[in-house]
């Protein structure tokens, strides 16, 4: 969530590539037996949200004696288009961040080698949507319309809390939404809504949206963390729009790295605006350290990964014996109804309702 989703590394990192300690695998051996120098780096392509504590990577490092090298490639949606162009000669060896809402394009265009991970038991069979396992899942998370408390509370009004309210009059020219074709939130959105008024109606109702003031930016980023007036980016930069499309994870990210930490999260969720999103890692076709980038993807679902995961991404983890923080279970919303998607029918309508959404929106 994706993703995940209000990641903490996009809250309170700069965009770009970093470089982390972390892990590999079995690959000394390999280059004892045949001679040639092992890989001592696996490098890790993600979208900007990507982020793991130094301990984890630490341990990533003592248990495979490799070096991850962390290379974020904007979001969710520009990092897969990125990995397309480069396909058979990719950034890296593993690719972490292609959810459920892109993967059909990931896996049409051949970017993953298979490989099927260890420990991948403890992961719901439900969430491993590849059969031929040219990826695994890593996390899960709900896409939602996050509110300003402060801002409803000071206007004596009610927040939306469905797909219908955000269309209503009072509401008008506060919400701000992600470009579907550049941003994995923005189309999960775009799937929530499709979901909610079938491929009939979710035309109808994306103009009603547009003639109610949505607001278009083309990241979460830019979204969250300038233009949504209840983030701490977005007291920064002074955003004027109450509402977001975000995740039911993202206030606990608020009540982290607030100062003094507030009891009660300064953020909602509308909870029936909500679509499931899934995120995977795979293996990329024409990875220069394949072993090591085995040994990273099995790491990922690793309990000391999953565990770790939750405070530094703001996603659930997949696997079933990892614990959730006290933060994260008091501050983040369970969604107990969210929208859901085929991947075949997403695979079928994705792009033309891309191409569709633009011109209803954007022209």
């Amino acid at each position: 969530m994706n993703t995940k989703k209000a990641a903490a590394a996009a809250l309170v990192a700069a965009l770009g590539v970093t470089t982390l300690a972390a892990c590999g695998g079995g690959d000394g051996d390999k280059g004892k037996a045949t001679g040639t120098p092992a890989p001592k780096t696996v490098t890790l392509v993600s979208h900007d949200s990507f982020n793991a504590s130094n301990e984890v990577l630490a341990e990533f490092t003592r248990q495979t004696g490799l070096t991850v090298k962390v290379l974020k490639s904007g979001d969710a949606g520009e990092a897969v288009n990125k990995e397309i162009l480069t396909k058979g000669a990719p950034q890296g060896d593993v690719f972490f961040g292609v959810d459920n809402t892109l993967l059909s394009r990931a896996l049409d265009n051949g970017i993953f080698t298979p490989y099927e991970a260890k420990g991948l038991a403890r992961v719901p069979a439900a969430l491993q949507l590849d059969k031929e396992h040219r990826v695994t899942p890593i996390d899960t998370g709900d896409i939602c319309v996050n509110y300003d408390k402060q801002y409803f509370a000071d206007k004596k009004l009610a927040p939306p809390q469905t797909f219908d309210d955000l269309a209503k009059p009072e509401y008008k020219n506060l919400l701000v939404v992600e470009n579907p074709e550049r941003s994995s939130p923005g189309l999960g959105f775009l799937l929530g809504t499709a979901a909610q008024y079938g491929d009939a109606g979710w035309q109808d109702y994306w103009k009603k949206l547009r003639a109610n003031g949505v607001k278009t930016v083309d990241s979460w980023e830019l979204a969250y963390n300038q233009e949504f007036s209840g983030s701490a980016g977005g007291k920064q930069a002074k955003g004027d729009r109450p509402l977001v499309v975000s995740y039911a994870s993202s206030p606990p990210v608020e009540v982290l790295y607030a100062q003094p930490q507030p009891k009660v999260a300064p953020t909602g969720v509308s909870t029936g605006t909500c679509f499931r999103q899934t995120e995977f890692a795979g293996l990329l076709n024409g990875a220069k350290n394949p072993e090591g980038g085995k040994a990273l993807i099995d790491f990922l679902i690793s309990k000391k990964f999953q565990d770790d995961m939750p405070l530094q991404m703001f996603v659930n983890p997949v696997t079933n014996d990892a614990t959730l923080p006290e933060l994260f279970t008091k501050h983040g919303v369970v969604i107990d109804k969210p929208q859901t998607m085929a991947p075949d029918k997403i695979a079928q309508n994705r792009d033309q309702w891309i191409e569709q959404w633009t011109s209803l929106v954007l022209k």
